[in-house]
């Protein structure tokens, strides 16, 4: 089931899906979708089998599926041979639709229907998920999956599209942003097909497209909770330099405090390579992102409602030394004049060791 506005309300989740077949607006015995849970059926056949060959199916997988509603995809799923399919579906209509519709089907001895909230649910073992999804749950379920263990091969979700494009988003692109900078640390992230409205029944008022995620392995050998700390402060004003960032009164205050903390506990910055340092606070922060990354906005305006903290503000000698120590690490890294709107992961990585080693710290 896809379809309909980006919103931060959430709502229930899992709730219809599957595609291509669909003939209009309603269940066979008149029962009728309802947009406000994302229950747009997708009516062209011929995306089902694209999404199904894309995803590069094997014998052995076991496919999760989130929102199968009538369970046209899922049909597709499990004609192309796979071990299983774990279909989760929020409505119990549409369950009992799915049981009817399988009842009797040899098919149905590789299809188990889980009947709840995927966000809230946990999530069984899967090599892959193949989903065409309620589009108000597109944030939390994508950190969902990505903080899912064991990490799976690869999902292939069909979204709205502007939310598909600021996933594949490049550093410099307008769409760019803290969610693009998120995914793409955990996953390599590729834009398979464009889906225009007038394939679901009823027609949403977007355009969707398919993306594929590829969760990396090993992860990046850096505290998610660090990295997201930085990349949310960074992204709070993306077209502002950071070297104006970070003399904001409240951030030099933030990171002063987190300091003092961190030098009063000793703790020291782990540089190893090659380990994951991915805890499991990581991985319920992650599960948890949800509203603020689900249409981040771009603040042009670089007009800051905050004062900069300038020499006259300082109340010690010892918080103007910290004001030079962050920009003096600024400037190690020529990241001064720089913008978050155009930093690579490779740059914010650089950036953050910088920090750590300097007992920097942004959680």
């Amino acid at each position: 089931m896809a379809g309909g506005k980006i919103q931060k309300k959430r709502h229930g989740s899992g709730g219809g899906g599957g595609g291509g077949g669909g003939s209009g607006a309603r269940l066979q015995g008149g029962i009728p979708f309802e947009k406000s849970k994302g229950q747009h059926i997708l009516r062209n056949p011929a995306i089902v089998d694209s999404i199904v060959e894309k995803a590069s199916l094997k014998p052995t997988d076991t496919v999760l599926e989130i929102g199968p509603g009538t369970g046209n995809l899922t049909k597709r799923l499990l004609q192309a041979g796979v071990k299983a399919v774990v279909a989760v579906e929020l409505d119990p209509r549409m369950v009992l639709e799915l049981n009817r519709r399988f009842q009797g089907d040899p098919l149905s001895s590789r299809l188990k229907v889980i009947q709840g909230d995927v966000l809230k649910c946990d999530l069984p073992y899967f090599d892959i998920c193949v989903a065409n999804i309620p589009y108000q749950i597109s944030s939390p379920l994508t950190f969902k999956l990505l903080s899912h263990r064991p990490i799976f091969r690869c999902a292939v979700i069909m979204f709205q599209r502007e939310f598909a494009m600021r996933l594949v988003a490049q550093p410099g692109d307008s769409l760019y942003c803290r969610l693009s900078v998120n995914v793409q640390l955990l996953s390599r992230v590729s834009h398979l097909l464009k889906v225009g409205r007038n394939n679901f029944r009823p027609p949403p008022k977007v355009d969707s497209s398919v993306v594929r995620i590829e969760p990396r392995k090993p992860l990046p050998p850096v505290s998610f909770k660090e990295w997201d700390g930085l990349v949310r402060l960074c992204f709070n004003r993306k077209n502002k330099t950071l070297g104006g960032i970070f003399k904001q009164k409240s951030v030099l205050k933030l990171l002063e405090k987190n300091y003092k903390t961190m030098q009063s506990l000793q703790v020291t910055t782990d540089t190893e390579s090659g380990e994951e340092k991915m805890s499991a606070d990581d991985l319920a922060l992650l599960s948890n992102m949800v509203d603020d990354l689900n249409l981040e906005t771009s603040y042009e305006n670089d007009d800051d409602d905050e004062m900069e903290m300038d020499d006259a503000d300082m109340v010690a000698e010892g918080r103007a030394i910290f004001k030079e120590k962050i920009m003096g690490i600024l400037q190690q890294g020529d990241f001064a004049e720089k913008r978050a709107s155009k930093l690579s992961q490779v740059d914010f990585l650089y950036l953050l060791s910088l920090f750590n080693t300097a007992g920097i710290h942004f959680s």
